[in-house]
């Protein structure tokens, strides 16, 4: 690893990385792998957002919450299953998982595939370099051959309301990483960071309430889960209020209560406040206006997370605002290392849809899974997307209650499937399941909408019984009517 403020004379590589999280770290193995030197910049973790204050510790958090829900349905252990959590076992595991916010092993395993780790804060200083700046201010210039690859993710976007600044408002970060559940919380935002923290902190004892502007929770899934989230929430404990703004925060005394002003009227008071309102790109101190760029906008990109009207600048993961997931943002690493290696040897590009050097299922299968009680699992479009693209469709509902696996699984199991079928192909366009312990099955559903498993097809793909997974038979029975 070299420290930025200890050199001050340049290096060329021919690919240099901005940002050594995931994604970054993908890009790099993968330019490494075919031979090409590598540069990764990296001014916080190596490891990123998702293995400090993201995925790791979210759902390390929210796995005994899960885990607990579910040995509550099983007669013979939902007596043992009554009591609190123990908070203090679940924040030393949160901790465990996000190697206690050291980042040794991280580092250890990027120099493993033979990348140099520059620390320090990387911008762009014209086409092709990146000038390093180390804690102590001194400055190393890094220049690429072939390509700059931009991997800064995006940060939390709070609103900018009276009192916000005195009011200290938790943001993700603060939400994953603290070190106890407050008594109360008010979480603002029904997103997917809204009702997993929502989720989490309330089985950990914080008395919460959600404050939503639309009208309802997980607003960009099928309406029915945000519904079956919204009614588990409630039942926890949860206090859901929908078509409500903030206009104002107020915290009088440093530790001490907030105040939240609402547009009804209304006020709530809690200890702490948290806003998962959004995600905003982390290139406004990137040097983006050296090459043209706006500073603070998100990087404009094809299939080959190649930023257009370049042929050197890749913004790949959440910065150029595809879909802003870990596991999407890992993919298009391997898709843009993969482009840049072919540019760098002069190969042709196979940029065809579901190319080797095309990130196709950013727009056609995007997975995703919700994990709250119940769990909620997407993949692919929903019916109103669908439509709005111009499909002719058909949504095939089915009550995942009532598949065998289920009943197994839990008392009183309440969950809901359904796919989307393009008609005219007779393929699914997206898939959406909700329920407990569906998380697992969304793969199944992920290689039947990527492969574009025709449905003549998939009623050869048997599923075994008794599972939660039968529920594909139970669809398709539907679907034929």
């Amino acid at each position: 690893m070299t420290d930025a403020g200890k050199i001050s004379e340049g290096s060329t590589y021919d690919v240099v990385v901005i940002g050594a999280g995931p994604v970054g770290e993908n890009v790099a193995d993968r330019a490494r792998a075919a031979g090409l030197t590598t540069a990764v910049v990296e001014s916080e973790r190596i490891g990123g957002e998702c293995s400090y204050w993201a995925c790791m510790p979210s759902k390390a958090l929210l796995r005994p919450v899960v885990a607990r829900a579910d040995a509550r349905r099983v007669p013979g252990l939902s007596a043992a299953a009554q009591g609190p959590l123990d908070v203090g076992a679940v924040l030393a595991k949160r901790d465990e998982e996000t190697s206690h916010w050291k980042d040794d092993g991280q580092v250890a395993w990027l120099e493993s595939v033979g990348a140099d780790v520059y620390r320090g804060t990387g911008r762009l200083t014209g086409p092709r370099e990146v000038t390093v700046t180390g804690a102590d201010g001194t400055e190393r210039r890094l220049t690429a051959r072939h390509a700059v690859a931009v991997c800064t993710g995006t940060r939390a976007v709070v609103p900018a309301l009276p009192g916000i600044e005195e009011a200290r408002p938790w943001t993700s970060r603060e939400a994953t990483s603290a070190k106890a559940a407050p008594r109360r919380l008010v979480v603002v935002g029904g997103g997917v960071v809204g009702v997993e923290m929502a989720t989490a902190w309330q089985a950990l004892g914080s008395e919460v309430t959600l404050l939503i502007r639309g009208g309802g929770l997980l607003p960009r899934m099928e309406p029915f889960a945000g519904e079956l989230v919204a009614d588990a929430l409630t039942e926890a404990g949860a206090t859901i209020r929908t078509g409500v703004s903030v206009t104002a925060v107020h915290r009088p005394a440093p530790g001490g209560p907030v105040t939240v002003e609402l547009d009804d009227g209304g006020r709530v008071e809690a200890d702490e406040i948290l806003f998962a309102t959004g995600r905003a790109p982390r290139t406004d101190d990137l040097g983006l206006e050296t090459v043209g760029l706006a500073p603070g906008s998100w990087l404009t990109v094809d299939d080959s997370c190649l930023v257009e009207d370049t042929d050197w600048l890749y913004g790949v993961g959440d910065v150029n605002h595809r879909a802003l997931l870990t596991h999407q943002g890992k993919y298009q690493a391997r898709i843009a290392g993969a482009a840049i290696a072919a540019r760098a040897g002069k190969a042709a590009l196979d940029s065809a849809p579901w190319g080797p050097q095309a990130a196709t299922a950013d727009h056609a299968a995007v997975p995703q899974v919700v994990f709250t009680d119940p769990e909620a699992a997407s993949v692919g479009l929903t019916l109103a997307e669908a439509e709005r693209a111009g499909h002719r469709v058909r949504a095939v509902d089915h009550d995942l209650a009532s598949v065998a696996g289920s009943g197994l699984y839990a008392d009183g199991y309440r969950g809901r499937a359904r796919m989307i079928v393009d008609l005219d192909r007779e393929i699914l366009l997206g898939v959406t399941f909700v329920g407990p312990g569906i998380g697992e099955l969304l793969h199944s559903a992920t290689v039947a909408v990527a492969g574009e498993v025709p449905i003549a097809r998939l009623w050869h793909a048997v599923p075994a019984y008794p599972t939660i997974s039968e529920v594909w038979l139970r669809l398709l029975e539907t679907w034929r009517g």
